[in-house]
C-alpha cells in the first residue's frame, strides 16, 4: 500500500472465516432467545395481560394496593421494580400507567429511584438481547454512509442518547433498540439512561402522587401532560445543555 492510498474501511474489510464460524454456530442459541421473547410477548398479548396496566385497573384496585405496599414495604418495591423491568422488556403498552402507580405507592421521590432502576434494567436488557441477536448481522452489512453515520453516533454516543431521553419525540422502545446496532458501549448506554429518563420519570411520578384527589373527584390522569410547555420547555433547555460540549467540539474542528 502506497503512502497516499487510502486506509481500509473497517466497515468494509471482510469477515474473517473463524469469526463467520463462531457466528454461526452462535445463530441457535440467538433464534432460541428470540423466540423465547416473542412467546412470552404473545402470551401477553393473548391473555390481555397488557390491559391489566391501565387507568380502570388502578382505579378498581388502588386502595387494596396501596393497603398491601403499606405492610410489605420491601416486599411491594421488588415487586414493583420486577413488573416494570418486564414491561419494558418486552415493550408492554402501559409502561406510563406504572410509572404512575409508582408515585402513587412509593411518593415522588422514592418513586421516581424505582423507576429510574426498574426501566434502566429493562431497557438494557433489550439493548443487550438486540445487540446479542441481531448486532453482528447488522454490522457485516454495514457499508459507506452508514458506516460514516454509525461512527458519527458512536462519537457522540452519550450526548445523543441523553438528548433522546430528554426529549420524548420516539417511542421508548426505539430508543433502547438503535444503539444496539450502532456499536454504543453498555456503560455509556446505561449511563446516558439514567440520566435522561429521570425528568420524565418525576413528573409521572408526581402524577402518581396526587392521584387520590384524581380519583376522587372523578378526573383521568392527562398523559400527555409531559409536552406541555412548562414540562417541555425545560426538558428542551437540558437537552440543549446536554449538546453543548459536543456542539463546542463540532465548532472547533471547523475552525482548524
Amino acid at each position: 500500500m502506497g503512502p497516499d492510498a487510502p486506509a481500509e474501511d473497517p466497515a468494509e474489510t471482510p469477515t474473517a472465516p473463524a469469526a463467520v464460524d463462531r457466528r454461526r454456530r452462535a445463530w441457535p442459541r440467538r433464534l432460541a432467545l428470540l423466540a423465547a421473547f416473542a412467546l412470552v410477548l404473545g402470551l401477553v398479548v393473548a391473555f390481555d395481560g397488557h390491559r391489566l396496566l391501565s387507568f380502570e385497573t388502578l382505579g378498581r384496585h388502588h386502595e387494596a394496593i396501596a393497603a398491601w405496599v403499606d405492610a410489605h414495604r420491601a416486599l411491594a418495591a421488588g415487586v414493583f421494580v420486577a413488573a416494570y423491568f418486564m414491561a419494558v422488556t418486552f415493550s408492554v403498552p402501559g409502561a406510563v400507567w406504572m410509572s404512575i402507580t409508582g408515585g402513587y405507592l412509593f411518593g415522588p421521590v422514592a418513586g421516581t429511584a424505582l423507576i429510574v432502576l426498574a426501566a434502566t434494567l429493562g431497557a438494557t436488557a433489550v439493548f443487550l438481547a438486540a445487540r446479542y441477536i441481531l448486532g453482528d448481522t447488522w454490522r457485516d452489512r454495514v457499508r459507506g454512509p452508514m458506516a460514516r453515520l454509525e461512527r458519527g453516533f458512536r462519537d457522540n454516543a452519550f450526548t445523543s442518547l441523553l438528548v433522546l431521553r430528554l426529549i420524548p419525540l420516539f417511542p421508548f422502545w426505539l430508543i433502547n433498540l438503535v444503539p444496539a446496532f450502532l456499536g454504543v458501549p453498555t456503560r455509556t448506554y446505561a449511563g446516558a439512561t439514567v440520566l435522561g429518563i429521570i425528568p420524565g420519570a418525576a413528573v409521572y411520578a408526581s402524577v402518581g402522587n396526587g392521584l387520590d384527589a384524581l380519583l376522587a373527584s372523578g378526573d383521568r390522569p392527562d398523559l400527555g401532560l409531559i409536552y406541555d410547555p412548562e414540562i417541555l420547555g425545560p426538558l428542551l433547555g437540558l437537552a440543549v445543555l446536554a449538546m453543548l460540549p459536543s456542539l463546542y467540539r463540532w465548532w472547533k474542528g471547523r475552525r482548524r
